[in-house]
């Protein structure tokens, strides 16, 4: 390495990293502006190149394997950014490839006002990948059952929808109707019920597990406080936002997941529309499903401290609008929880106390 090189690489005060399978491409800024370098690097040669470099700011997008390289570029002296793509992209020049989006990367990541997406710990990686499997299981089943209804439906045979419908009836109804039913259309769906049956054990053992994690966090039973808030909800909301330190106010929070209006203002009119539906669906879903449990029981709304803003709701608002605006408002409870430590009091409104 030239002189010259190593001098450049001492200028370095931002680093755009774009990242990729197997590669890394890297464009580094000086203080002044100027381009200082400009390189493409392995997967497997990456410690040894930054340990070539100065303590800098790193910036890069949010994506499969980011929170891993932050943790490995904070560990080394560096002070890393991780950048949702939707904020690099008005950044970005010209036609798009890699080192274009490393320079925008590098020119995003000195925006002082930007939002970043949290570093995730290992623990909340883990707990993340638990719910991405328990999510693709009870899809794959969903999709199981749904065949075998269509299935039937060719036959003649017509079963209501909803999993607890067909596992009730299913076998009684081949039995029943085996002379409408071919030998090899039983023997298919029956195998497809086996299908089931695996898949029904296997997200009772993902979803035992992640129960196990729900009782032994701390963060977890104080989420598990709040009404229509059990051990899939409040893992998976630590597992997105941890301590929810990324976020100044529950409205934040609540914004990330997408339960706010969607927002097309002008000319000091202000043009409200649907939820925007930004952030984590799974989490959004979750959120709404525990919305609607709560809102099944209108018995308990006098126990809980938003029980009269409740009622007088519910008399104005259609159900669906409803529910999303108690997710809402049990997104910014469980910020609140989450960031001052201490579980739910049906008696007492942390969102209130927190403004």
């Amino acid at each position: 390495m030239s002189a010259k090189t190593r001098q450049d690489f001492s200028a370095v005060a931002v680093i755009g990293m774009d990242i990729g399978k197997d590669v890394f491409h890297l464009v580094g800024f000086s203080s002044d502006g100027s381009l200082v370098l400009r390189q493409k690097i392995k997967r497997m040669a990456f410690v040894a190149t930054f340990q070539t470099l100065p303590p800098c700011i790193v910036g890069m997008e949010a994506c499969l394997s980011a929170h891993f390289v932050s943790r490995t570029l904070r560990g080394m002296g560096f002070e890393p950014r991780i950048i949702p793509a939707i904020y690099v992209k008005p950044f970005n020049k010209g036609q798009k490839n890699d080192y274009n989006d490393a320079e925008a990367i590098a020119e995003a990541a000195l925006r002082p006002n930007l939002r970043t997406v949290s570093e995730k710990s290992q623990d909340q990686l883990d707990l993340q990948a638990l719910h991405r499997v328990r999510s693709r299981l009870v899809s794959r089943r969903t999709a199981t059952i749904n065949q075998i209804r269509a299935f039937l439906i060719e036959q003649g045979i017509t079963i209501r929808k909803g999993l607890r419908a067909v596992r009730n009836s299913l076998l009684s109804l081949l039995d029943e109707r085996q002379d409408e039913i071919s030998p090899r259309m039983r023997h298919i769906i029956l195998d497809l019920h086996d299908d089931w049956m695996r898949l029904d054990a296997r997200i009772e053992a993902v979803s035992g597990e992640i129960e196990d994690i729900g009782q032994s966090e701390a963060h977890c039973r104080a989420l598990r406080t709040i009404p229509g808030v059990g051990p899939i909800i409040s893992t998976a909301l630590v597992a997105a936002v941890g301590k929810g330190e990324a976020f100044e106010r529950g409205r934040d929070m609540a914004a990330w997941v997408g339960l706010v209006p969607r927002q097309y203002s002008t000319g000091g009119r202000t043009t409200l529309g649907r939820i925007s539906k930004r952030g984590s669906r799974y989490l959004r879903t979750l959120l709404i499903q525990a919305a609607k449990i709560i809102l099944m029981r209108p018995h308990n709304w006098p126990g809980l401290s938003f029980g009269a803003w409740l009622a007088e709701a519910d008399l104005r608002m259609h159900r669906n609008k409803l529910a999303v605006a108690l997710a809402n408002k049990l997104t910014r409870i469980a910020w609140a929880v989450l960031r001052y430590g201490r579980g739910f009091d049906a008696r007492r409104d942390p969102v209130a106390e927190a403004l």
